[in-house]
This record gives structure tokens, C-alpha cells and sequence, in this order.
């Protein structure tokens, strides 16, 4: 066969193959405190924000938005040795501010006394969401994990005293003491306590992919940290453990350290 010919066929064949690598889909909102779920070529290379993220065999990762983004994302693709660049605008959200004042003092800020506890609580905790593990459940839709009215939702603040809390990465799920909580997706259980000072019993699992769920001021447990949980299992029961003024189920969803909010990924 003619040299020219085989050259071209050659050609053909590069331009054909590079064809038919796909666009990346996007499953979720590019607004702050959202969820958002990739697909692409199982071979791709994925890095965000600099940061390389690992995406599964079949073509599908995940990552979030913090609550309070300002600036844009930065999404590069490599696959056969080419490179795209994607950028997607953050949108803003308005959250809840709430200011209350003449509190006593112990309502505001923990003692001394504890202040060990609750760093040594919070590296165990960030320890359990720092886990990057290849379970695929992160890319299933996950329900909600009780029936209750919410009563607190993501992003919001409290003031108190004049001094600006930490918001709330979660939802609270107000439900009578005692009523069944189910597991919002399949994955394991990476940690289970009783009491923990600011979350009582606590129970945080892993869905792949840095993503994990946080089901807080729990009244009683029924896993174990190793447990595989499918989802709707029931994994506990609502309380009013730890920092709680009454009984409910504060539910959180994290992309490693950035919390994300749950309702952008539930569905009733």
C-alpha cells in the first residue's frame, strides 16, 4: 500500500479516536453550597481548583462548593495527552442571620474545662471525612433520613451576644424522640459515638470519593464503625444528645472539609 495512503488512513484513525471522547456532563447547581456530580471518560485525568480528583470506571466524580465561594471553578480535563480547560461561574446565595442577645455566658461559649474534648472530637471527625475512598454510592440519589419538619437549614447564623457563631452546615430535621433515622445512601460507617460534646451520639458514614453523610444528637445507635449500610437501613434513632435544645435530627453532607448542603442532593 502506498506510503501517502497508509499516512492518511493513520490520520483518519487519530482524528476519529479523538472524536469520540465525551464532554463532561454536570449533574447539580453552581451555586454555593452545592453538590455537583461529573461524567466523562473513565480515562480522564480531573483536576479542579488545581487539586486532582479521582474519578471512578465508569467515568463518573464528584465535588462541592463551599458555603461562602467567591470566585469562579477551574475544571481541567486531560485525556490523550490533550487538554481542556473549563470554567463555571458560582452563584451567590442569600443566608439567614439571626441575633440574639442577653444570653448567659455558658449559653455562648464552652468552658475551658472541655476544650480539649472538643479538639480531640474534631480531629476524629476530620479524620472520618478525609477518608478518599472508591465506593460508587456517591453518584446515587440519597433520600431523606427521617420524617420530621426542618427546622433549621444550611447556611444560616446566629449572633449571639454580639459574637458571630459558626453557621449551620446542615439540616435540622425536628422528629419525636425515638423515631427511626435511615441510613440516606449505602456506604460504610466510619465513625459511631455516643456522645460527643457538641453532637451527642453521632454517626458519620462513607459514599465514595470524599463524600460523607453526619447524622447527629442521635438517642441511640444501631451500627458500628466498619458496618456496611445499605441505603434505608435504619442506623439509629432521634435524640437530644450533646449541644441539643430538643429532640432532632441534624443531618450533614461533606466533600472532605467542605460542607455541602443536603438539600441539594435529597429528595423526599
Amino acid at each position: 500500500m502506498d506510503s501517502k495512503i497508509i499516512s492518511r488512513l493513520f490520520f483518519i484513525i487519530i482524528l476519529f479516536s479523538y472524536t469520540q471522547v465525551k464532554a463532561i456532563e454536570f449533574k447539580g447547581k453552581f451555586l454555593q453550597g452545592h453538590f455537583i456530580i461529573g461524567i466523562t471518560d473513565s480515562s480522564a485525568k480531573i483536576i479542579i481548583d488545581k487539586k486532582k480528583i479521582k474519578v471512578s470506571k465508569d467515568g463518573y466524580f464528584v465535588f462541592g462548593l463551599d458555603r461562602d465561594r467567591k470566585f469562579d471553578v477551574t475544571i481541567i480535563k486531560i485525556i490523550n495527552g490533550q487538554k481542556e480547560k473549563i470554567t463555571k461561574k458560582v452563584l451567590k446565595r442569600n443566608y439567614n442571620i439571626q441575633r440574639i442577645d442577653g444570653l448567659e455566658e455558658s449559653k455562648v461559649t464552652p468552658p475551658e474545662s472541655v476544650y480539649k474534648r472538643i479538639k480531640e472530637e474534631n480531629n476524629k471527625i476530620g479524620k472520618a471525612r478525609s477518608i478518599n475512598s472508591d465506593l460508587p454510592f456517591f453518584k446515587n440519589q440519597f433520600i431523606m433520613p427521617v420524617k420530621g419538619i426542618i427546622s433549621g437549614v444550611y447556611g444560616s447564623q446566629r449572633i449571639l451576644n454580639g459574637k458571630p457563631k459558626w453557621p449551620h452546615y446542615g439540616i435540622d430535621i425536628a422528629a419525636n424522640k425515638g423515631t427511626k433515622i435511615k441510613s440516606s445512601a449505602t456506604g460504610i460507617v466510619t465513625m459511631a459515638e455516643k456522645d460527643l460534646y457538641y453532637t451527642g451520639g453521632t454517626i458519620i458514614m462513607d459514599h465514595g470519593h470524599g463524600i460523607s453523610t453526619i447524622y447527629s444528637h442521635l438517642a441511640s445507635l444501631n451500627v458500628k464503625v466498619g458496618d456496611e449500610v445499605l441505603q434505608g437501613d435504619i442506623i439509629g434513632t432521634v435524640g437530644s444528645t450533646g449541644r441539643s435544645t430538643g429532640p432532632h435530627l441534624d443531618f450533614r453532607i461533606n466533600w472532605f472539609q467542605t460542607r455541602l448542603d443536603p438539600m441539594s442532593v435529597l429528595t423526599n
